[in-house]
């Protein structure tokens, strides 16, 4: 595809709030342009998300059913078996996804039996011929290559928020925890996928400091996905309202346009959505979703329904492996 946009890693902080508060028409178009630019704009990633360790997390971040500081309607269950996990895989490949991502509620990796069996899905699941990517809390360089070594193609680790208002969603981490998980999957060569959740309280100064936290990466997330909360019972933000379809298109549109490489995933949020918002948000740039029933445990579109809305909008899954992983980067 030809394309004469810069890819650039320094924007400021002006310029991200100018382009986020274009008038909305004119940043869908802007971003409508870009994207074709450098992406089939047809084609979406299809990628499915497994809970293989539910429950029983001692974070407390705000929004999370599997916090074990809350009392929410999520039953902690152990780690699943390498049979079960390849199973869901085989399933999803089966429904049309090319990226199979696995969550555990950890705060952080630790070297023990649970971490080994991880190792052995990743390589399982990568056999499949699928992207194979983790969620697994912090994670140490070490760690890092042991599970790129194991065939992990992605790793996704969210900044959530912008730094300034991290510390009314979340205290038992830092940001900078965050930002050097992030530096430790990069320089183990594996693709970063990292973004962030809106409703949760933010001013929309903070959406866009986080969004200018990653287009200023040293290298740009290969993937963005894109969260509207989805308020769970019995976590601290059970009563916050839900996020308008204009404000994802407008996180949408600017991440498109900061990023333009990056697959942005329209992510958490999306049942609640009609099949017209979804539209207007690939139209503004995104070109990646979640398929199947659940995202880890909240509720999502069931596969048959985003057949018929690939069938409506004329759109068709992505490759597996289409971009191969970013090269190692010497600075970070």
């Amino acid at each position: 595809m030809q394309h004469t946009i810069t890819v650039r890693n320094n924007w400021t902080i002006g310029e991200v709030s100018d382009i986020y508060h274009l008038p909305v028409l004119e940043l869908i178009y802007r971003a409508a342009t870009v994207h074709r630019a450098f992406h089939d704009p047809q084609e979406v990633q299809v990628c499915t998300l497994l809970s293989i360790k539910t429950g029983g997390c001692p974070e407390d971040c705000a929004y999370c059913s599997q916090s074990a500081r809350y009392h929410t309607n999520v039953k902690a269950h152990k780690l699943l078996s390498v049979e079960e996990v390849v199973e869901k895989a085989k399933e999803a490949k089966a429904a049309g996804s090319t990226r199979f991502c696995m969550g555990a509620a950890w705060r952080e990796v630790r070297e023990n039996r649970d971490f080994e069996r991880v190792l052995e899905m990743v390589k399982e699941v990568s056999n499949l011929g699928l992207e194979v990517c983790c969620t697994l809390g912090m994670l140490t360089h070490e760690q890092a290559l042991k599970l790129k070594e194991a065939g992990l193609y992605a790793y996704n680790h969210n900044l959530d928020t912008s730094e300034k208002f991290y510390g009314e969603i979340i205290s038992t981490r830092t940001y900078e925890d965050r930002l050097n998980t992030l530096k430790n999957v990069q320089k183990a060569n594996i693709s970063v996928c990292c973004g962030g959740i809106i409703g949760l309280g933010e001013t929309t100064q903070d959406r866009i400091n986080m969004l200018h936290t990653l287009a200023t990466l040293p290298m740009h997330p290969e993937s963005v996905p894109i969260n509207a909360l989805v308020p769970i019972e019995g976590t601290p933000l059970e009563n916050a309202p839900r996020v308008s379809v204009w404000d994802m298109v407008r996180m949408i549109a600017t991440a498109r346009i900061l990023m333009p490489k990056a697959m942005i995933r329209l992510s958490a949020g999306r049942l609640e959505m009609t099949v017209e918002e979804q539209a207007l948000c690939f139209l503004a740039g995104a070109n990646s979703i979640f398929s199947g029933d659940k995202l880890l445990t909240t509720p999502n579109p069931e596969a048959e329904q985003d057949t018929k809305l690939f069938q409506l909008l004329n759109l068709k899954p992505r490759k597996a492996f289409k971009e191969q992983t970013p090269n190692f980067i010497e600075s970070l």
